[in-house]
């Protein structure tokens, strides 16, 4: 797999993220608590630009009215329409075919865990090599 150096390390602290132009491709590079993932900066939904997103945390309900907050900073969020992109794998946590506003009937249900979406933003593998930031391009 070609490889790239994209940027030096110490120029991507933690907490911060960098749009490079790799192999003809915009790829969004971000240092997650020091952990380095680098994700497709087109959301496959509509396009939208992935390095304005914003950077969230997984909720999850195990009930009506009980939440759990987790994987902070580990979701990034479209900034066109919300949807939400697991950095570790570009997979989203949506159905868009699901999400639209029609009268259904009410039953009560025992709850699921989250169910993956159609969609996965591209991932590829990053890593710090001599204090420099690589990509692999497929």
């Amino acid at each position: 797999m070609p490889r790239h150096v994209v940027a030096k390390a110490q120029d991507l602290p933690p907490g911060t993220r960098k749009l490079v132009h790799v192999a003809g491709r915009d790829i969004v590079i971000l240092n997650v608590k020091g952990e380095l993932f680098a994700l497709s900066n087109k959301c496959p939904h509509k396009g939208g630009s992935l390095a304005r997103g914003k950077l969230t945390g997984l909720v999850q309900s195990s009930e009506p009215g009980s939440y759990q907050y987790s994987r902070v900073g580990e979701m990034l969020r479209c900034p066109w329409h919300g949807w939400e992109f697991d950095v570790r794998t570009g997979r989203s946590w949506c159905d868009p075919t699901r999400l639209r506003l029609l009268n259904y009937a009410v039953s009560v249900e025992p709850g699921a865990k989250v169910v993956a979406g159609p969609y996965v933003a591209e991932t590829f593998p990053v890593s710090v090599e001599d204090a420099y930031i690589v990509v692999e391009t497929k």
